[in-house]
């Protein structure tokens, strides 16, 4: 369980309650009423396909280019 701030605290020192929530995985914040409630980051869900690109100074059309002459040669 993660860290735990009264709703006063929390109002305060917001920042805070979101870096512990990012450090902690999850804070709780308590009412005076009793009811609690927890704040968590988002994961951020990306594709394992999703990578950075590289630039190797070809064009689309050197590549179109290479693709149809190799097409051509293996026939």
């Amino acid at each position: 369980m993660g860290a735990v701030f009264t709703y006063s605290e929390a109002r305060q020192k917001f920042s805070l309650v979101l870096d512990k929530a990012a450090a902690e995985g999850e804070v709780i914040i308590q009412r005076k009423d009793g009811r609690s409630f927890t704040i968590r980051p988002v994961r951020k869900v990306s594709s394992p396909l999703d990578v950075p690109g590289v630039d190797l100074g070809v064009t689309t059309r050197e590549i179109v280019d290479f693709v149809r002459e190799s097409r051509e040669k293996n026939g």
